[in-house]
Order: C-alpha cells, then sequence, then structure tokens
C-alpha cells in the first residue's frame, strides 16, 4: 500500500520466514546466550576456583582472542564445505567445551575450554549472518533484524539462564548451555539443506586485504574501540555490582531486553530519519557519558547506568554490522570476516585490561579507559564519513546469491 511505513513492512517480512531460518535463528539465541551466560555467575566462579576478578576475566579474554583469530578461518573453512557443516561442526565444539567447562577444576581448565567454545561460536555465529541473509524472505534489511533480534535476545536470556542455574552451582549454566546448542544442532540438522557451496573459494588472507578498503577499515577500526567499551561493561561491571546470581542476572537481562528492543525497533527507525553514521557517532558519545557516570555513582547509579547502557550498545550493533557489510565492494563474508576479526580483538583485550587498571589506579579509572575508547570510536567516525558514506544497502532477492550461489559469512 502506497505510503506504508517501509520499517514496518520489514518487520512484518521478518514473521514469513522458511524453517531452515528459524532453526539457525533459533541456535544463534542460544550461541548469543554463551557470550553473557557467565556475567551473573563471575564472582561465584572466582570464589568457587579461588581465583582473582583479573584470572576470571581471562575467560571472556580466551574467548573472544580465539574467536578473532577463527574469523580468518570461518570463511576459508565455509567456502570449502559449505554452510550446513560449518554450522553443524561450531554447534558441535560448542556443546563439548561448554559441558568441559562445567566439569573444570581450576582457572586454567576453564579458561581452555572456553577458548574451544569460542572456536565453535565463531564458526557457527559468523556464518549464521550469511545463511540467515542467504534464505530469509525480505531481503537483508529484514535478515539483519532478524539476526540482531537474535543476537539482542540471547545477550538479554544469557545472564538469566545463568543466574537460573548458577545460584545453585556456577558448573550448570555451561552444562544448560551445552544441552540447548545439543538442541540447536538437531534442529539445524532437520530443517537447513545444504546450501550450494561459493564458485569462488575464500583464502585466509582474503579478509586482511578487504581491510585495505577506505570504508571497511574505518568501521573496523571504530568498531575495535566501540568494542573495548561495551565488553568492558560486560565482563568488567559484574565485580563492581558484586550481586547474587539472581540480582546480577536481572540487571543484565533488562540490559539485554534493552539492547534487542533498541537494536531491532529504535535503531531503523533514527537511521531512516537521521543517517547511520549521526546515529552511531551520537551512540558513541552517550555511552561514553554513561560510563562515566556508571564509574563514578553509588551503587543503585551503577546499576541503572548498567542497564541503560544496553540501549546504545543496541543501536550500535545494528549499525555497524550494517556498515561492515555494505561499505565495502567486497564480498559480504569476506567484508565480515575482516570487520569481526578487527573488533574481536578489543572483546578479549577489555575484560583482561579492566581488572589490570583497577589493581594500578582504582575502580573508577577502567570506565573512563572505556569511555575514551567510546569516544575514540565517534571521532573515527566523524573524521572518516566521506569513507562511510556507502552505506548498508537493501539486498534484492535477485542479488541474495552472487554467481547463483549463495553468501556466506566469515
Amino acid at each position: 500500500m502506497q505510503g506504508e511505513d517501509p520499517f514496518e513492512q520489514g518487520t512484518a517480512s521478518i514473521l514469513r520466514q522458511p524453517k531452515a531460518v528459524w532453526a539457525t535463528a533459533g541456535a544463534s539465541v542460544v550461541a548469543f546466550m554463551g557470550i553473557g551466560l557467565v556475567d551473573p555467575i563471575l564472582p561465584s566462579i572466582a570464589k568457587g576456583l579461588e581465583a582473582t576478578p583479573s584470572q576470571v576475566s581471562l575467560l571472556f579474554t580466551s574467548y573472544f582472542l580465539i574467536t578473532a583469530v577463527a574469523m580468518l578461518v570461518t570463511g576459508f573453512v565455509s567456502s570449502r564445505i559449505g554452510g550446513r557443516k560449518t554450522l553443524l561442526a561450531g554447534l558441535a565444539l560448542v556443546v563439548v567445551f561448554a559441558a568441559l567447562s562445567g566439569t573444570s577444576s581450576s582457572v586454567a581448565e576453564l579458561v581452555g575450554f572456553r577458548a574451544g567454545w569460542g572456536l565453535g561460536n565463531a564458526l557457527f555465529v559468523s556464518t549464521a549472518l550469511a545463511v540467515i541473509v542467504g534464505a530469509a524472505a525480505g531481503g537483508s534489511s529484514a535478515a539483519i533484524l532478524l539476526y540482531e533480534s537474535a543476537l539482542g535476545l540471547g545477550m538479554a536470556c544469557g545472564p538469566l539462564l545463568g543466574a537460573l542455574l548458577g545460584d545453585a552451582s556456577w558448573r550448570y549454566p555451561f552444562f544448560g548451555t551445552a544441552a540447548l546448542m545439543a538442541i540447536g544442532f538437531v534442529c539445524i540438522t532437520a530443517f537447513l539443506k545444504e546450501q550450494p557451496k561459493p564458485a569462488r573459494k575464500t583464502s585466509l588472507l582474503d579478509p586482511i586485504k578487504a581491510l585495505g578498503h577506505r570504508g571497511l577499515a574505518s568501521v573496523a577500526t571504530s568498531a575495535f574501540f566501540y568494542n573495548y567499551a561495551f565488553f568492558t561493561i560486560l565482563a568488567f561491571t559484574p565485580f563492581v555490582l558484586n550481586m547474587t546470581p539472581y540480582k546480577s542476572g536481572a540487571v543484565f537481562f533488562a540490559w539485554g531486553l534493552l539492547l534487542a528492543v533498541f537494536s531491532v525497533l529504535v535503531a531503523p527507525r533514527l537511521q531512516k530519519r537521521f543517517g547511520s553514521l549521526k546515529v552511531v557517532g551520537a551512540s558513541l558519545v552517550l555511552l561514553a557519558a554513561d560510563l562515566v557516570i556508571l564509574g563514578y555513582g553509588n551503587h543503585t547509579t551503577a546499576i541503572v547506568c548498567t542497564i541503560v547502557s544496553g540501549a546504545f550498545i543496541g543501536m550500535n550493533n545494528t549499525v555497524y554490522t550494517e556498515l561492515a557489510l555494505g561499505v565495502s565492494d567486497a564480498p559480504r563474508p569476506v567484508a565480515s570476516a575482516g570487520y569481526n576479526f578487527v573488533r574481536w580483538f578489543a572483546a578479549a583485550a577489555a575484560p583482561y585490561l579492566a581488572p589490570k587498571i583497577e589493581e594500578w589506579s582504582n575502580i573508577h579509572i577502567p570506565f573512563v579507559v572505556a569511555a575514551v575508547a567510546a569516544v575514540i570510536g565517534a571521532v573515527v567516525v566523524w573524521v572518516r564519513r566521506s569513507a562511510l558514506t556507502h552505506e548498508a544497502e537493501e539486498l534484492e532477492p535477485k542479488h541474495a546469491t552472487e554467481d547463483g550461489v549463495t553468501v556466506f559469512a566469515g
């Protein structure tokens, strides 16, 4: 109908998807749950394994460090064995290493098992985006919204599951995740058919070469600083709040809900009105202000600011994803791999550095450093705005494949 809101059309199209898309999206929710799962139980893990906060934070560092490096491998693998097999391989690794994490007798063991978990998650999550883009009805905008919905729901439910199971034992959330990912494995096996392999196989160096594009390099650089701020909140704040698993889980559940709402409902509307660059720039500055208030406020203020940060993180996630996939002329799988390769290094660095910075200074400074990182991310967007003008465009159905072959993310 003439005059109908395109966003409303896009939102409606999300609900009309093949079973394969829903199976992949459902498994993606569980995969993203694994990121925030340990948030409410970080203090419990530290107590149970007699570890310091900086030691326990290595659970994030090992996970995301392997994830970052694995981004160079995912496209290489999926272009050779196909998207379905890559998804199943990733799910299988997560099931195995999540279960092993629950059996850990030391922090060193748990950190090692989380690294294996990160490899499986990288194989699954990066390939899932391209499978959803290739199979979803409604073009890439609907597919990205569906993917971001899975991300937001997973981020919200992860801390909740961690709290519910972790109240009895810090080991139970790991076993719970393994069971849920096993269900995802069955669903992918049942509903997703193998998609054609790309005509050209992706090399390990293709994502690095793609970063030679000024626009993609700018997005990745800005996202690197943004992710440092993001994961300072995710990995360091639980120690600052120092709450029971239930209370901490409730805080991060509310945080995740705001993340989901703003990534799926608010960000697209603001992008349509103001443009992607203004939205991400303003959101980064507001996130920086929120971090400073969080760092210097009292306990109640810290809780409120933690929850509110979910809104800014949700908007940034959506805009960055669209920019990374559409700003360069590189194939989407290659562009995604290069972008994720850069940004996940910050996700690995922040959980390790934040507790160390507190040890070297005081509890406020880690948040100040994170706020500065967010501002630097906004400055990069402003300075390189001319290279970022080609925002992610709607992927028409006729372009859903390249040379007749579905594209896979890396």
